[in-house]
């Protein structure tokens, strides 16, 4: 990826300021976790199996606030694998990137901290790394679906502050999963199908929800085909290219799907492998410990006493929806509870911009959503000359966005939905740039002086050295002459961002 270009400075200010707000980030948990006592909560906590050492004291003193709740799954699995049943929820690539990034590049640092620290250390390095390149990536890809420049790149810095910032920082597979994600949405714009299905491919290898990924696959060749058969009837040898073509089109479309959910599929048949086939081979030996906690907890091992576990009789044995279904009661309509209106409360910021963002489009576009964006426009020229949230392009993306809306907000447990938002789809961050960049007056410079004739904090040339190359610095210099939904916009990035540091980080329920 280029992430640095001499000739881009608005990916340049993407990158530092990504970096900058990854910096603040570490600094910031570090900060909390030595001031505010951990909660004690009831989440997974296995046993260490050896004494940490002083240098395993001090990384757990400075980096222990990124190793809470489902991040002690991640780093559980990366050290001992998939011992547990309830573990098998959590998908493989971004543990097996943790560990061999320990046994690797941090091999040389094993005569001072153990592997359990070098994990933790993996994954602040890894999702550090993975957060820059998500950033960059969405600016690229909304410079070309939006083609607005100015929306791509406040869209960026957005993502930057993130409402789900403190699961991008966590041993949490959201970092890994949004680069990749981004990633394949930008090759595959830029006609690149088969480099953005294989990125796709290794998404699903990350989150479960990688699997509805392949819906940009198979629509990108739907729509390719779709217009191309609209260009007219034409001879009977120009009929027999266009079949050829509607088999080329078909049959890819159908690899790469069968791509995107071959991670899964290989996972699930593992899964079945370990626990389902108990006794076919030799079952490797499990520390004392860690059968204890077992016992204590009633978590499932791997070959206990040959039991097969209820999930091996299904006819699709699938432990992944068994686990969601059993542990922790994800199902239709499950979390609609009165006690769980403090959740949905939670989940009310980031529902209310989705589906906004929905309606909003629906509404510009109403014959382009009903045709489903598979029927040419008369006029190239309008097509053209739109731009920014509304363009034409963005379509498939509101699709994939109410989709993962719906699915959050009715079949899992609410409190997830903002960062299974801000880690899957651009929507949140493009609908909030364009509310920003259409409605806050600090953004345009013809807009500024109707609004006050004091002088704006921060206000130099396009490329001076002041703070008007980033608006989100410009604006946060100039909180108080904001709109009341610039302040809403603003204001709940960064109080998400904030508070889930402080929470997530003391087992605090942020989760």
């Amino acid at each position: 990826m280029e992430l640095v270009s001499r000739r881009d400075h608005q990916l340049r200010e993407v990158v530092l300021f990504a970096v900058h707000c990854r910096a603040l980030t570490l600094l910031l948990q570090a900060l909390f976790n030595l001031l505010i006592p951990d909660h004690s909560a009831d989440a997974f906590s296995p046993p260490r199996l050896s004494k940490p050492g002083l240098w395993d004291a001090l990384l757990e003193l400075l980096l222990g606030g990124l190793s809470r709740w489902d991040a002690e799954h991640f780093l559980f699995i990366a050290q001992h694998g998939y011992l547990y049943e309830h573990n098998c929820a959590f998908f493989p690539l971004y543990p097996l990137s943790l560990w061999a990034v320990a046994e690797g590049a941090l091999w040389p640092l094993q005569w001072l901290l153990r592997l359990r620290s070098r994990l933790l250390l993996s994954a602040v390095l890894l999702n550090s790394l993975f957060s820059i390149l998500a950033a960059a990536a969405l600016y690229k890809l909304g410079c070309i679906v939006l083609r607005c420049h100015s929306v791509a790149f406040l869209a960026a810095l957005l993502f930057a502050l993130s409402p789900a910032n403190v699961f991008m920082a966590a041993a949490y597979s959201e970092s890994m999963f949004a680069a990749l994600a981004f990633s394949a949405m930008w090759q595959l714009e830029k006609g690149q199908s088969w480099l953005g299905a294989l990125l796709f491919s290794l998404a699903s290898g990350v989150r479960a929800n990688g699997l509805i990924n392949a819906g940009f696959c198979l629509y990108s060749h739907s729509k390719r085909l779709a217009l191309q058969l609209q260009v007219g009837s034409g001879s009977g040898r120009k009929l027999q290219l266009k079949w050829k073509q509607l088999l080329s089109q078909a049959s890819s479309a159908v690899v790469m799907c069968a791509g995107v959910f071959l991670p899964f599929t290989l996972f699930q048949s593992y899964a079945y492998i370990r626990f389902c086939t108990a006794g076919t081979g030799p079952q490797p030996a499990v520390p004392e410990p860690l059968l204890q906690l077992a016992l204590d907890k009633g978590y499932r091992l791997v070959a206990t006493n040959g039991a097969k576990p209820p999930w091996c009789s299904q006819r699709f044995p699938m432990v992944y929806s068994y686990i969601q279904d059993t542990y922790w009661n994800v199902g239709f309509l499950r979390y609609f509870e009165l006690k769980q209106i403090p959740n949905f409360l939670l989940a009310l910021p980031a529902t209310l911009l989705g589906s906004w963002a929905a309606c909003t489009y629906l509404m510009a576009n109403p014959r382009h959503c009903l045709t489903l964006g598979l029927v040419r426009r008369k006029s190239e020229d309008e097509s053209e000359a739109r731009a920014g949230f509304c363009c034409p392009a963005v379509f498939v993306y509101v699709v994939h966005a109410t989709v993962l809306l719906a699915f959050g907000f009715f079949c899992i447990h609410v409190q997830v939905l903002t960062r299974f938002l801000g880690s899957s789809s651009p929507i949140l961050y493009w609908f909030s740039a364009h509310l920003l960049h259409e409605h806050e007056p600090l953004l345009r410079s013809d807009g500024i002086s109707t609004h006050t004739t004091a002088p704006l904090v921060g206000k130099s040339g396009s490329h001076g050295r002041g703070t008007s190359d980033n608006p989100i610095a410009r604006l946060l210099t100039n909180w108080r002459l904001m709109t009341p939904l610039g302040k809403f916009v603003l204001g709940f990035f960064l109080s998400y961002w904030l508070l889930g540091l402080v929470l997530h980080c003391n087992f605090l329920p942020w989760t």
